[in-house]
């Protein structure tokens, strides 16, 4: 794992100390965290709001488990500290802690290795199914990091767990005796980036987990005679967020919360919506070097230099006037698939579309089929890479977001600042961050009559210069950098702090 000559130094050392201005290090518990780990948005999430929050003058410490792909990304790590032994339900594990040997200025990234359950091919699983043990993976992982932290840090710490994956840590932190007394004045904080995941287990999993048995009632993890991750998450949080004001409605709702909206519900003004943001410093077409020619709101006129080269990426014809719609994420139903598929203009308008990335096979093979059968109209490609994506968002003039529910979205900021206008439906991060008719156009019904019906709206003013220019350099002039929405974290912060004060 590490050079031969380089010594395990003691836990004596600290990796972080508290500022003297008494202010907590910001712990990020985390499944994913770019570059290293990523199948989503959670890692670029998660990754973008640490950052900020360093820059913001804060100690930030993120905990992440050591798959094998973050060798690809830090090949030289060094131990943190000696292995400690992390007791779990009927069984013990090693477990060890890593940094990076030359880190980056930023957040502290904490590498939490656990061999027998995160060194292997994949995040979740591998070959389209989950791995058996995944719930005891990651309450070792979240067990593991409760250890791990005093070893670590010294002085105060604000908790802040992301999705189901590190939801256990929370309610460890207020069931074991021992962390209870440790924990008793830390502030939680629980991040739900996508509510329809949730960590769904047999109740077998209670003793392998570590779950306190007495736990498994509807008012902690229980759901409908199952063990549920993120409830658990939910129920032992002191504030909860989602990644948007629109999503954070559509949790309370019987329709939008997943089968949990009682307890988004019950969680009363201790749930809110924050809108996730950017590093606009990389999605600036003005400074981006991985697009064929830089452009700015002032004079976008390059963007048909990279339009050309789009259009020659997918092998499609270079037609400069005919509309380009672009399509760029996780090939599955949450993305509008079906509707895209179904749509009645995708199939028959003069009009080009590129789609870009990979996921259920079933969709994958019907775009392929797709693109075969309007060869010289849609462009497939299903290896997805950054430098593409961008290049995506710099050619397409109009960006495809059909998507049947999505708590935030990143994809629709980025098409934003690329003068590439959103066509999507109006839920979660999408009715928050795109304005109808003025940087993007909107439809509601899951259906695609009123798909096709925003693509025509959309059309009707791309072919009007003097209605679209001022559309695509307004869209261009948003602003969805970090720094708003890390302050509205700290404000999420105080009021955690403030409960935690309340309950010691």
């Amino acid at each position: 794992m590490t050079a031969p000559s380089m010594p395990t130094p003691s836990w004596g050392s600290p990796l972080v100390r508290a500022p003297g201005n008494g202010a907590p290090t910001i712990v990020h518990i985390s499944a994913e965290y770019s570059p290293f780990a990523r199948s989503g948005g959670l890692a670029e999430a998660v990754m973008g709001l640490a950052n900020v929050q360093v820059k913001g003058g804060a100690n930030v410490v993120v905990f992440l488990p050591l798959y094998r792909t973050v060798r690809d990304f830090a090949p030289d790590l060094a131990p943190l500290g000696r292995p400690i032994t992390v007791d779990l339900g009927y069984r013990s594990e090693e477990v060890r802690f890593f940094r990076e040997v030359h880190p980056p200025k930023g957040p502290k990234v904490v590498f939490v290795d656990i061999p027998s359950a995160f060194a292997r091919g994949g995040l979740y699983g591998e070959s389209g199914r989950d791995y058996a043990d995944n719930a005891r993976r990651f309450a070792l992982f979240s067990r593991a990091v409760l250890d791990a932290i005093p070893r670590l840090i010294a002085g105060p710490v604000l908790v802040h767990a992301h999705d189901w994956h590190a939801s256990l840590a929370l309610l460890y932190m207020r069931s074991y005796a021992e962390l209870k007394e440790r924990y008793a004045n830390t502030p939680t904080v629980l991040s739900v980036h996508n509510g329809g995941y949730q960590g769904h287990f047999s109740p077998n999993v209670l003793n392998e987990c570590g779950i306190p048995p007495e736990l498994f009632t509807f008012r902690h993890v229980e759901w409908y005679g199952l063990v549920n991750f993120l409830k658990a998450g939910l129920t032992h949080a002191d504030m909860v967020v989602t990644v948007s004001p629109n999503h954070a409605t559509e949790l309370r709702t019987a329709s939008g919360g997943f089968g949990l909206h009682e307890v988004f519900q019950w969680l009363g003004n201790r749930f809110s919506g924050i809108v996730n943001g950017i590093d606009q410093s990389v999605w600036n077409p003005a400074t981006d070097d991985q697009i064929t020619a830089q452009y700015d709101d002032n004079d976008p006129s390059n963007k048909g230099r990279c339009k050309a080269a789009l259009q020659r990426s997918f092998g499609l014809p270079q037609r400069k006037r005919t509309p380009l719609f672009g399509f760029t994420g996780r090939m599955v139903k949450q993305k509008g698939l079906d509707l895209l598929l179904s749509s009645h203009l995708v199939w028959n308008l003069d009009a080009q579309f590129v789609f870009l990335g990979a996921g259920d096979p079933a969709y994958e093979r019907a775009l392929t089929a797709l693109a075969q059968a309007r060869p010289r109209h849609v462009g497939v490609q299903l290896d997805f890479t950054d430098r593409l994506e961008h290049r995506l968002m710099a050619g397409a003039d109009l960006f495809l977001m059909p998507s049947q529910y999505e708590p935030c979205g990143l994809t629709q900021l980025r098409a934003q600042r690329y003068g590439a206008l959103p066509i999507g439906r109006r839920v979660g991060g999408i009715a928050d961050t795109v304005e109808d008719d003025a940087t993007g156009f909107l439809f509601d019904a899951f259906e695609a009559p009123a798909f096709d019906r925003a693509i025509s709206r959309a059309l009707a003013r791309f072919h009007d210069t003097n209605a679209w220019l001022p559309r695509m350099k307004t869209a261009m002039r948003r602003d969805f950098g970090w720094e708003r929405s890390a302050e509205r974290y700290a404000e999420v912060y105080r009021r955690a702090m403030d409960l935690a004060e309340q309950r010691s």
